[in-house]
C-alpha cells in the first residue's frame, strides 16, 4: 500500500531522528533549535523515539544518519536522499517540499527508495537479497517508523542518510549487539566479543573507515546545503533565511 504526501508550508521546526550519539552530535552542529533523539538502533527505540518527536511540537520528521548499502553500485558516502519509505509491505512518499530543501536535486543524490528493516541486517548475501526484492539503494532502522509516526501525526517527512557499509561487505557479529539503548556504545560486550573472536577486528577497522568516509561526506554536504538560503533558514529556524 502506498501512502502518498501532502502538501505543507515550508517547514522551520523538524523533530530529527537518529539512531547514535555520534549522529545526533553531527546533525546538531547543522539543526541547533531542532529537537533531535536516538533509537539506539533498536526496533522499540525508533518506535518511541519516532512517536515522541511526532508529539512535541515539530512542523516536520526527518529519519538521519548512517545507512547499509543495497545497491551494489553506491560505495560508502553515497548520500541518499529517497523519494519513499518501504517498510512492513507499505511504501510512505517522502516531502517533496523538504526533499529539495535537503538537496535530493543535488549532483550525485541518490533518489531511489530507502528500505526499513526492525534488524541490522549482517550479511552481503541478506543485502543482495533484499536488494532483489524492493530494488531499494540503502536500509536503515528508523525511518519506517518515523514515516509511520509523521502519517498518523499529519506531519511532512523525509530521510538524509549517508552510505556506510557497501553491499558487498559483510559486518562481523558483534555489530548486532554492541550498541547500547542510549546510542552509544557497550565497550565492555565489544572487548569481550573480540578477545573470544578476534578474527573480527579486521571487519571492524573496515567498517571504521567506512563510516569515516560516511561522515567525511555527510558533513560536507551539509556544509554545502547550508550555503543555499532554503536550507539555511530550514536548519536555523529563521524565517528571513
Amino acid at each position: 500500500m502506498i501512502q502518498t504526501s501532502t502538501t505543507h508550508p515550508a517547514p522551520l521546526r523538524p523533530g530529527i531522528l537518529v539512531g547514535l550519539k555520534a549522529e545526533a552530535q553531527l546533525i546538531r552542529s547543522v539543526f541547533p533549535h531542532a529537537a533531535i533523539a536516538a533509537s539506539g538502533a533498536t526496533r522499540t527505540g525508533a518506535q518511541r523515539e519516532a512517536n515522541r518527536l511526532a508529539a512535541c511540537g515539530a512542523d516536520c520528521l526527518l529519519s538521519f544518519g548512517l545507512a547499509a548499502g543495497l545497491d551494489p553500485a553506491l560505495p560508502p558516502g553515497s548520500i541518499v536522499i529517497p523519494g519513499a519509505v518501504k517498510a512492513w509491505s507499505n511504501t510512505w512518499s517522502c516531502d517533496a517540499t523538504l526533499r529539495h530543501i535537503l538537496g535530493a536535486d543535488q549532483q550525485g543524490v541518490i533518489n531511489s527508495p530507502l528500505l526499513h528493516h526492525d534488524d541490522v541486517v549482517l550479511e552481503a548475501q541478506h543485502k543482495a537479497t533484499l536488494f532483489a526484492d524492493t530494488h531499494c539503494a540503502a536500509l536503515d532502522m528508523e525511518s519506517g517508523f518515523l514515516a509511520q509516526a509523521a502519517q498518523e501525526a499529519g506531519l511532512p517527512f523525509a530521510v538524509l542518510r549517508v552510505i556506510c557499509d557497501p553491499a558487498t561487505r559483510s559486518l562481523p557479529p558483534v555489530t548486532a549487539c554492541v550498541l547500547s539503548p542510549d546510542g552509544g556504545l557497550k565497550i565492555g560486550l565489544l572487548l569481550r566479543s573480540l578477545l573470544r573472536h578476534p578474527s573480527q577486528i579486521s571487519g571492524l577497522i573496515n567498517l571504521g573507515r567506512d563510516a569515516g568516509l560516511a561522515r567525511k561526506a555527510m558533513l560536507h554536504f551539509l556544509h554545502t546545503q547550508a550555503e543555499r538560503p532554503a536550507f539555511r533558514q530550514f536548519a536555523t529556524g529563521n524565517a528571513r533565511g
